[in-house]
């Protein structure tokens, strides 16, 4: 494939840049496309544009709104195949994953949030003895800042876009800079959607330059970030001085807790997929594994059994279970932890075993999927985010020890749990500190119930119910009838 060169989506246009970034193909370590280094002079620009487009596309019917952007998902879902070779040559992942996953689910977002919004409902009260009637109007709040990550490109971008522009919202949107270029793409199938000039910008760079930008432009009333808990940090104060609205999505350190009645064989299937799917590069991955102490030594040999059967390899092939991680410097990270590992005297069960990759693709960034044990809940293994397809595996005895445990980190996000129990199942789900928990099953996702995280894993709810009302103001109207 010949080099790519992203260019800014401003005002319906694609627009040159000053500067260009390098953005690497994991599967290779080559550069394959050039990314727009944006700054704050693109950023007026784009919020500019949005601006100048708000009061028609905010006047625009839901129904129309609703129209154009069920055309947007028609000709992305005829683009498919297009979509999810792009997405795995800047992200790493295997194209079946990308066909199968990333751009369905897309589609399905574009899908959900242009129906949903017809039947959403305002409320209305009447106070009769003050012969007054109240009701409600929901307003979209303005320009939306929207920046989202490189683990699952275009899938959580468009979480974002759709809800956003459904609303009545027009968008100034920052993708990360590692994974851009299906974000470009998605301006030529908006432009042939009709989708009127200005109402969606995407503002290619990085975070300090053109994402800070975004956050910080006094005509930015609403941001909503996904990623890091580090970043985010820094997003909160940049936004402090202006009052903005602000959803945070941001890091897990998931537990899956398995009791001796687990489902044994589906149990194992799950967690396995669960640990290593897209590289260990979801944020709802499971990255430690609580087994109960009759069961442990048994799962534990079952799953070492089944990582080590997953296929790394390029991402081409159908075969490639996982493919490459997003970076070299991500790679160096995650594989510090299995050196933090061997330097806490944990046990490695598997990962460190060579890998036989085709010549094309030995200067990519693969790591196979590592399984450690006898690690204490003290280790930065247990605490931190690693984000990649490193897990750990100990036992526990109790149901109360195991949650107290499971709940011991600093995040919040998901968790599994898996008993043949009714009871424990809904006990333990109720006292986990997560925004998720899943009972005998993983990433089952209904976009009608609340996502997102407790504690340092974020910040406010994405869903139906819940990205509608972030992404709009409700309003009050008091009439007084005599």
């Amino acid at each position: 494939m010949s080099l790519v060169k992203v260019q800014n989506f401003i005002n319906g246009e694609f627009v040159e840049s000053a500067k260009y970034l390098d953005s690497f193909d994991p599967s290779t370590g080559e550069v394959w496309a050039k990314i727009p280094d944006s700054d704050q002079m693109d950023v007026d620009n784009a919020v500019m544009a949005a601006r100048n487009a708000f009061l028609s596309w905010s006047s625009t019917p839901v129904q129309e709104r609703s129209r154009i952007l069920l055309k947007v998902a028609d000709i992305l879902e005829s683009r498919l195949d297009e979509f999810a070779e792009l997405e795995s040559h800047d992200q790493g992942k295997p194209v079946w994953l990308a066909k199968t996953m990333d751009i369905p689910r897309a589609v399905f977002n574009f899908r959900f949030f242009a129906t949903c919004a017809l039947h959403d409902l305002n409320r209305s009260n009447q106070m009769q003895a003050l012969d007054a009637f109240n009701y409600t109007i929901k307003m979209p709040v303005g320009v939306a800042g929207l920046i989202s990550p490189w683990n699952l490109p275009l899938y959580l971008l468009t979480f974002k876009v759709a809800p956003a522009l459904i609303c009545g919202n027009t968008v100034v949107a920052k993708p990360s800079e590692m994974t851009s270029v299906t974000a470009w793409k998605l301006g030529e199938v908006c432009n042939a959607a009709g989708l009127p000039p200005g109402v969606l910008n995407f503002v290619f760079g990085t975070g300090p330059s053109a994402g800070e930008a975004i956050v910080k432009h006094p005509d930015v009333p609403i941001v909503s970030f996904t990623g890091g808990t580090v970043t985010a940090v820094k997003l909160r104060i940049a936004a402090a001085p202006f009052s903005k609205k602000m959803s945070l999505e941001l890091g897990g350190k998931n537990p899956a807790i398995i009791f001796n009645d687990a489902d044994f064989e589906k149990c194992v299937a799950t967690t396995v997929r669960s640990s290593f799917t897209n590289q260990g590069e979801i944020c709802l991955c499971t990255s430690r594994i609580y087994v109960q102490s009759g069961i442990y030594q048994k799962f534990l040999e079952r799953f070492v059994q089944e990582a080590k059967k997953l296929v790394v390899g390029d991402p081409k092939s159908p075969d490639s279970f996982m493919g490459a991680l997003i970076s070299k410097e991500h790679l160096a990270k995650v594989r510090g932890y299995v050196d933090i590992a061997r330097q806490e005297g944990a046990t490695i069960l598997c990962g460190d075993e060579p890998l036989n990759l085709p010549e094309r693709n030995k200067q990519g960034y693969f790591m196979r999927p590592t399984v450690i044990s006898e690690v204490k809940d003290s280790s930065r293994l247990i605490t931190e985010e690693i984000f990649g397809p490193v897990v750990v595996v100990v036992p526990f005895d109790t149901m109360a020890e195991v949650i107290e445990r499971a709940n011991s980190v600093k995040y919040g996000l998901a968790a599994t749990v898996w008993s043949s129990d009714v009871s424990t199942l809904h006990t333990v789900s109720q006292k986990l500190h997560a925004g998720t928990v899943w009972a005998n099953c993983w990433m089952v996702r209904d976009l009608n119930m609340p996502f997102g995280g407790m504690k340092e894993s974020g910040t406010g709810r994405e869903s139906a119910k819940d990205s509608i009302e972030f992404f709009t103001e409700e309003k009050t109207i008091c009439v007084k009838l005599s």
